[in-house]
């Protein structure tokens, strides 16, 4: 079992960066690839960005790709994600999830692969 707990969300302008933080409690966080996750009103959740056990290998969307950067530090027990050059597309509820997997090079893409999912932080870009 882990609970996650998203944070860093807030209002920026177009073109400005904020970094998101996901927290993860228990023990067994290095067993766990993770993913950031985007839903607006009315539209399915998307991947946004995932990540291995160990953090060695990612995976970012196309929509966000060369602007958002996912990290982790299994020590803190902590998953990040920098967004850069916002723009007002990038604005709804982001959210983090935890897939427990045994082969350390899975990237889960899908809602349906993760476990575990925080309440969700909200993102609002200004133009």
């Amino acid at each position: 079992q882990v609970h996650l707990v998203e944070s860093g969300g807030g209002l920026v302008q177009a073109g400005g960066s904020l970094r998101l933080s996901c927290a993860a409690s228990g023990r067994t966080f290095s067993s766990y690839a993770m993913g950031w996750f985007r839903q607006a009103p009315g539209k399915e959740r998307e991947v946004v960005a995932a990540i291995t056990r160990s953090g060695a290998d990612t995976d970012t969307a196309d929509s966000v790709k060369g602007r958002f950067t996912i990290s982790r530090d299994n020590a803190k027990h902590t998953v990040y994600l920098l967004m850069n050059s916002l723009k007002p597309e990038d604005t709804p509820v982001y959210y983090c999830a935890a897939d427990r997997v045994v082969m350390p090079w899975v990237v889960p893409r899908t809602v349906t692969e993760y476990d575990y999912w925080g309440q969700g932080t909200q993102v609002t870009v200004s133009s």
